[in-house]
């Protein structure tokens, strides 16, 4: 008789065992994780990167996608927690895991994939968009979902939000990921 739960990968679980070891709560949820594991797989010679690795849960989601030819960057301020998660992909040499502010990810640009989760979202949108290669995707979750045009969070324009559905260097989506989480999805222009 078929399951109807979906396995989770060997390291997104020992991502997670990081995250309840150190008492980190805000971890890359499984519905947006298997987006970040068929955007990797969709690059299979890229350069994927991620801004806050955290304990490195998205991180292991986009390895779960990750091509023999691909590379995956991903860097965390927080110290203590990029030691951690560095653990969980010390086997395997197309992994980084830089500890500082997001900008050090520029010198592994242009992205295929970016997942950003951390610096960089918010304080220069307009850089993370120059980060992506032609074609290149662009993941921004931990958007609350809103049935209005333009946007709307706490009864206001969601003017982040509407940067990057409106930014005329990409073509833009909106997915609900879950109930209460909905995920912005782009690719650059060519």
């Amino acid at each position: 008789m078929p399951t109807t739960e979906r396995a989770v990968p060997p390291r997104v679980a020992a991502a997670e065992r990081v995250a309840a070891e150190a008492g980190f709560k805000q971890s890359c949820v499984p519905e947006v994780g298997r987006l970040l594991g068929l955007a990797a797989t969709t690059k299979p010679h890229g350069v994927i990167a991620e801004s806050g690795t955290g304990s490195g849960v998205g991180t292991a989601w986009l390895h779960s996608g990750l091509g023999a030819e691909a590379r995956l960057v991903t860097v965390e301020r927080d110290a203590e927690l990029a030691r951690r998660a560095a653990g969980v992909f010390a086997d395997d040499d197309r992994v980084a895991v830089l500890t500082g502010d997001w900008r050090l990810l520029e010198q592994h640009a242009p992205f295929d994939v970016f997942f950003c989760d951390g610096g960089g979202k918010r304080d220069d949108p307009e850089r993370v968009v120059e980060l992506l290669a032609p074609g290149g995707l662009l993941i921004l979750d931990d958007f609350t979902p809103s049935p209005h045009w333009p946007p709307q969070f706490d009864g206001e324009v969601d003017e982040l939000r509407l940067f990057y559905l409106t930014h005329p260097a990409l073509n833009a989506t909106e997915v609900l990921t879950t109930p209460f989480i909905s995920t912005v999805v782009a690719a650059r222009r060519p």
